[in-house]
């Protein structure tokens, strides 16, 4: 007996027939965040490791003579097939030169994190192996071979899952998809804490971390040594100014990969923001506090701010350009909860205070990442 999957039965009676007719019409299916790489807070460009341009997402790296360049890339229509999704951005990352060759500590990734309740709530029964969640996402590299990632739980015993790009052809775009089953010895908990690492994607990963016997697409116990099969040659990452982009990045519930759930650019902004969040003035000379008339020093000017939606957790917060302070002893950022916070200046004698961004790009930020 075959079964047919849909997500939405829709009848039509002219002419006696019946037809099943499926659409993607069920929303907020994507467990991850900014797929569509619409979204980039913190800048479009950036040589430095981690969380620097696209929201949610990282590009880590070691090992490295020159640092390899994240950004946020703009499609075009010669982007055959993400385009014609309505995918307009891509994460680009661009190789340094890598003139020392491929030691076995050299590596490099695309990663992200989950938080653990919306994996726990999801409905995926993630300890029975008939139950299924699917990754899958756009990939176009200009050199072509077979790439790995993996995805790892981190409560309980962490797990590791080893995932496969399969053959990619230089320069053009792939859709690659990973079933992923449940597993008995999977632990997640129902917390605000990070449920999944997905280092997903690894353009290289040199031999410290692989293994030639390693199981590909298997549940094991986690193991530093053994986390994908050995890359069959280095040649991404010892090629000057190689590329490699994402886009379309979805992990939902099933075994199948449905289409890419489109969201609206404020959307994704808001569901980033629960992670981080960037305030800057807009204009020059923006007043943030009002003038404030002191009588002497050491008084506490406390100007309250709340953030546009709750925070992950408690942030941490830090000013983004100069302030400019008048009769200030200093300015510093307190009372920080995941709603809002205090923007603090300290007297330094009476008269007229005030604080204030000095710029039209100055402001601050709060960060409650996963990592």
């Amino acid at each position: 007996m075959s079964t047919i999957k849909v997500s939405k039965v829709e009848p039509v009676t002219s002419g006696g027939d019946c037809i099943v007719k499926a659409t993607n019409i069920v929303g907020n299916k994507n467990l991850m965040i900014n797929g569509a790489m619409q979204v980039a807070q913190r800048g479009t460009s950036s040589t430095s490791s981690g969380i620097r341009t696209l929201d949610r997402f990282s590009f880590n790296y070691g090992g490295h003579d020159e640092s390899p360049t994240q950004a946020q890339h703009a499609l075009t229509s010669s982007d055959t097939g993400p385009w014609e999704k309505g995918f307009r951005y891509s994460y680009h990352i661009t190789n340094g030169n890598q003139t020392g060759g491929a030691a076995t500590s050299d590596h490099c990734f695309f990663g992200y994190y989950i938080e653990a309740q919306d994996l726990a709530n999801s409905g995926w029964d993630y300890t029975d192996p008939s139950s299924y969640i699917t990754l899958s996402y756009w990939v176009k590299t200009s050199i072509a071979g077979t790439y790995y990632g993996y995805i790892e739980t981190l409560d309980g015993t962490s797990q590791l899952f080893s995932l496969s790009t399969g053959a990619l052809s230089a320069n053009t775009w792939t859709k690659v998809i990973n079933k992923i089953p449940g597993n008995a010895n999977i632990t997640i908990d129902n917390n605000n804490g990070p449920g999944f690492h997905m280092p997903f994607l690894w353009p290289y990963n040199g031999t410290q971390r692989t293994d030639s016997g390693h199981t590909l697409g298997a549940w094991a116990a986690y193991s530093g040594t053994s986390r994908t099969p050995d890359y069959a040659a280095s040649t991404w990452w010892t090629t000057n100014d190689s590329t490699m982009e994402i886009t379309g990045v979805q992990l939902e519930v099933g075994d199948i990969a449905t289409g890419f759930e489109n969201r609206t650019y404020a959307d994704e902004l808001r569901r980033s923001q629960r992670y981080y969040y960037k305030w800057v003035a807009g204009v020059s000379g923006y007043k943030f506090a009002a003038r404030y008339n002191a009588t002497g020093s050491g008084q506490d000017i406390p100007g309250m701010y709340w953030f546009p939606t709750t925070m992950r957790a408690n942030p941490t917060g830090a000013f983004v350009g100069t302030w400019a302070q008048s009769n200030c002893s200093g300015i510093s950022i307190s009372g920080t909860s995941t709603d809002g916070c205090y923007i603090r200046a300290e007297t330094s004698g009476s008269g007229s205070t005030t604080y204030y961004p000095d710029g039209a790009s100055n402001g601050f930020t709060m960060t409650a990442e996963l990592s």
